[in-house]
């Protein structure tokens, strides 16, 4: 047994494919490395440790996941027992019918101003 999961952590990677939130390690691996996860709302690098009571915050398809981690994987498991290993916080997804009230911004508009990119950034609940 080696000395991180003794100390009762696993590595950020492993546990985010572990629970099932991407398909594949290498996509949790990435996902870190783009700024996609953070842990108690700091971003993490794919080896940061995770401990039972953590926060992870992991973008998935332009929406936040939030989590709260329950128990501590260092193996992929089954579904129904990944779902128990975390307490799901996420808010909830937009419905179709929501989705065609949000503003649609044309294409060819040129990039957003810091204002319009704020705006934007609360329309999808990041901030």
């Amino acid at each position: 047994m080696s000395e991180s999961r003794a100390a009762g952590r696993v590595r950020l990677d492993v546990w985010v494919w572990a629970v099932r939130l991407v398909k594949t390690r290498a996509a949790a691996t990435e996902a870190c490395r783009g700024g996609h996860v953070k842990v108690n709302g700091q971003a993490a690098k794919a080896a940061q440790p995770v401990r039972i009571g953590d926060e992870v915050r992991v973008r998935v398809h332009g929406f936040d996941r939030i989590v709260i981690v329950k128990q501590l994987l260092p193996k992929r498991v089954a579904a129904p027992a990944a779902a128990e290993a975390f307490e799901d916080r996420s808010p909830a997804r937009p419905s179709a019918i929501d989705a065609a009230q949000v503003p649609h911004r044309p294409r060819g508009a040129g990039r957003p101003s810091s204002r319009e990119r704020r705006e934007i950034d609360r329309l999808r609940g990041r901030g």
